[in-house]
């Protein structure tokens, strides 16, 4: 079965008072629908800060959550200096230590993760394509340099739209990009 890549840059998600604390009562604007029914690119950045390096610019997707989670890859984790664990989202277990500055303000917390590869999906659909009782699948991007993904974690919600999410190292390393079709196998 094929489906939609989405490849995800380092981004963040804020939760109401983290929001509150970086921007103040500036509103939450809209650059750009995402695929997944709700979520959104905000008009918002911030800097991401540790003791080894800053990294300008990182974009507050929204809407805003439960849980404020920085989300990079294993690349950023080494230019930072951390070694934030690979988690499924809202999974902030042994995060690293972040601080996130923003025009009004700055948090420190345990909240930078490395996302798991996932597949997002609806009920319906993951029926249709029997994928019922199933926590992972497997993808193989063909490209000059095809490559096989395992432990593709399947994330269901009835708003969800089918969609494989990769970091942009899995994408850069199996020269990816948003957009593609790759396939989709049960391991």
């Amino acid at each position: 079965m094929k489906v939609l890549l989405g490849i995800s840059n380092r981004h963040i998600h804020l939760t109401e008072e983290d929001y509150k604390t970086l921007f103040g009562d500036e509103p939450l604007g809209k650059v750009k629908d995402l695929v997944q029914p709700g979520q959104f690119s905000s008009d918002k950045k911030v800097t991401l800060k540790t003791e080894k390096r800053n990294i300008d610019g990182v974009r507050l997707l929204g809407p805003l959550r439960k849980y404020t989670q920085v989300e990079i890859s294993k690349t950023d984790s080494y230019s930072l200096g951390i070694n934030p664990p690979i988690r499924n989202s809202g999974d902030l277990e042994g995060a690293a230590v972040i601080t996130i500055i923003g025009p009004k303000g700055e948090v420190t917390k345990p909240c930078c993760i490395i996302a798991n590869r996932h597949l997002h999906i609806n009920r319906k659909q993951r029926e249709e394509l029997g994928l019922m009782n199933i926590d992972k699948v497997s993808t193989k991007i063909v490209s000059e340099k095809s490559t096989i993904f395992d432990d593709v974690w399947i994330k269901e919600s009835e708003d969800f739209t089918l969609e494989l999410h990769l970091d942009t190292d899995d994408g850069n390393g199996s020269l990816a990009k948003t957009g593609d079709e790759v396939e989709i196998f049960i391991q």
